[in-house]
Parts: structure tokens; C-alpha cells; sequence
């Protein structure tokens, strides 16, 4: 993988911000304190009439950005994954969500690739925060180029939006060609052995154990989940019968992430083993962020490994 470009999605999501904000003049962008690492930065910097820094006070600037929607601006609301959803809790839920208003939230700097600035940053519960909020859409990009039309199409949809991005550059998986649409589960690979379902940085890891999958005589079918709520229910159960046998891989805690999502899907539809791949029951910890996907087992040989053993568990 040397020689693939890497991009991190948290630049696709500023940079869309500088291009949305050309098209439409309503929306407006808040941060707290922390523009240059979300990349708002570069939307301060365009359009420095409609930026809004709201300083360390996370729920307040939720509380400014629903009062913005009210007025008919389109506000995204920007900090790290963990002030965003963990700090900001309840104002997500009181002010946004149950009023359902037109708020985009962007985190950035989510799950463990965070890296070096430790446990207390490295959220891996933001998901499991969002999935419990009624009617909020939850949007978690596997690269750049799918961050950007996530983004795109956060803000084109009427309603609160919560998405999901990156601080480590990772592979760039798709082309100009690839259209995302929110609700759609995406086939990237034939399989009929075992059903690969990933999210967010380890779609490409995923892809990569369906490599090692196949040069062992095991056919891996890789399915990437970018909207994480609502999730694509149909492409799921499709997998689960046809090949019998489920692993899940993200970069979240294994409660209430996209595991438990698809857990929680086949259950109702099509029961099969679902075996999760993601941050067990712990706490993260500071180190290199690639470093420390594989001390988490968030890497494709991890993957691999867990599917050859789901594979056994099929009837």
C-alpha cells in the first residue's frame, strides 16, 4: 500500500466547506477554538463574515447553531469527535435533535487514530452517543472522496446529520466516477464465504483482508457502510443469506457501533454469527495512530483472523 495515495478525510471535509460556501450562501460554519485541526480553517479564511469561533464551550456553540437553523442559515458545528458528542451530549439531543433542526455536525479526530493525544481524545463512543437520537442521520466516510460527497449531501438533506471524520491520511479507495447517496450500503467485492462489513478507515483494511482472505481459498464479500443510521437493512440481509457468516470492522467501540447495528439487523431479518471487529470493552491509549490500529487489532490481519474463525461458526 506504499504507493497508494492517502488523504485524510478530515481535509475533504474543509476544503467541501470552501465549496459549499460558494454555492450557497446560508450556510455558515462554527468551531470551538480548534479550526486549524478540523480543517475549518479554511472556511474562516473564504468566508470570514458567515465563521463563527465559539471558543472551548462546545455546548453553547450547539445552542448557537440550532438558533442559526431556526433562522433558515445552514450551520455546521465543528469540534473532535469527543467534545462534539460527549461534552455537547445534551445539547445535541435537547436543542437539535428533538426540535429536529437543520444542524450538521462535523467531529473530527475520532477513534483511536487520534493517536498521541491519548485516551481522553481517542473517542470510540461518539456513534453509539448518536445512534440513540431520534431522526439524527449518522454519516462515517471510508476516504476522501467519499467524505467530500458526504458532506455534500449532509448539507443538501433537511435535518440533523452527524459526521464522522478522520485525523490520519489513509488510502484513497474511490474515483471521481463513485456517487454516494445517504442510506446506501456499497458491495465493493464478490464473496461468498464470509460478508466483510466495514465503516470509516477500515473499509481499506477490509479490502486488503479480503486479499489475504483469497489467497488462502476463502471468498470475502466487502461491504462499505458509510451511513451508519439510517443503515441499508436490505444490503445486509442479502449478505447474511448468501453467505451465511458476518464480521463487522470499525474504528468505534464494539457497543453500539456499526456492529451492533448489524447485529441488531440480522437479528430481525436474516440470523446468522455476526462476529464484531472493533475497540473491546477499554479505553484507548497514546502512541502512533497506525501504531496503535494494530495494538487494537483494527488492521487487516486482524480481520482476516476473525473471519477465518467466523467461517467455522457457519451451520
Amino acid at each position: 500500500m506504499a504507493d497508494v495515495l492517502k488523504k485524510a478525510t478530515r481535509d475533504a471535509y474543509g476544503e467541501g466547506l470552501v465549496a459549499l460556501g460558494a454555492e450557497l450562501d446560508n450556510l455558515v460554519v462554527l468551531d470551538a477554538d480548534l479550526a486549524a485541526a478540523t480543517k475549518t480553517g479554511m472556511f474562516k479564511k473564504a468566508y470570514p463574515d458567515r465563521f463563527f469561533d465559539c471558543g472551548i464551550a462546545e455546548q453553547n456553540m450547539m445552542g448557537i447553531a440550532a438558533g442559526l437553523a431556526t433562522a433558515g442559515k445552514i450551520p455546521v458545528a465543528a469540534s473532535f469527535a469527543m467534545f462534539a458528542t460527549g461534552r455537547a451530549y445534551e445539547q445535541v439531543r435537547n436543542t437539535i435533535g428533538y426540535p429536529h433542526l437543520n444542524v450538521k455536525i462535523g467531529a473530527t479526530h475520532a477513534g483511536i487514530s487520534v493517536g498521541e493525544d491519548g485516551a481522553t481524545h481517542q473517542c470510540c463512543e461518539d456513534i453509539a452517543l448518536m445512534r440513540t437520537i431520534p431522526g439524527m442521520t449518522i454519516l462515517n466516510p471510508a476516504d476522501y472522496v467519499e467524505a467530500g460527497q458526504a458532506l455534500r449531501a449532509a448539507v443538501a438533506m433537511n435535518g440533523p446529520v452527524y459526521m464522522r471524520f478522520g485525523r490520519l491520511a489513509i488510502p484513497v479507495i474511490f474515483d471521481d466516477s463513485y456517487r454516494f447517496e445517504i442510506g446506501r450500503g456499497v458491495q465493493l467485492t464478490e464473496g461468498s464465504d464470509v460478508a466483510i462489513v466495514a465503516t470509516g478507515l477500515l473499509v481499506g483494511e477490509a479490502l486488503i483482508a479480503a486479499e489475504q482472505l483469497k489467497n488462502e481459498g476463502i471468498s470475502a464479500r466487502v461491504i462499505n457502510i458509510s451511513t451508519i443510521k439510517p443503515l441499508d437493512k436490505a444490503i445486509i440481509a442479502k449478505a447474511a443469506a448468501e453467505t451465511g457468516v458476518i464480521v463487522t470492522a470499525e474504528e468505534h467501540s464494539v457497543i453500539g457501533g456499526l456492529g451492533s447495528a448489524v447485529a441488531e439487523a440480522v437479528c430481525e431479518t436474516t440470523p446468522v454469527p455476526v462476529v464484531r471487529v472493533g475497540v473491546n470493552d477499554e479505553f484507548g491509549k497514546s502512541g502512533p495512530a497506525v501504531e496503535l490500529l494494530q495494538v487494537f487489532g483494527l488492521c487487516a490481519a486482524n480481520i482476516a483472523a476473525k473471519a477465518k474463525e467466523a467461517v467455522k461458526l457457519k451451520k
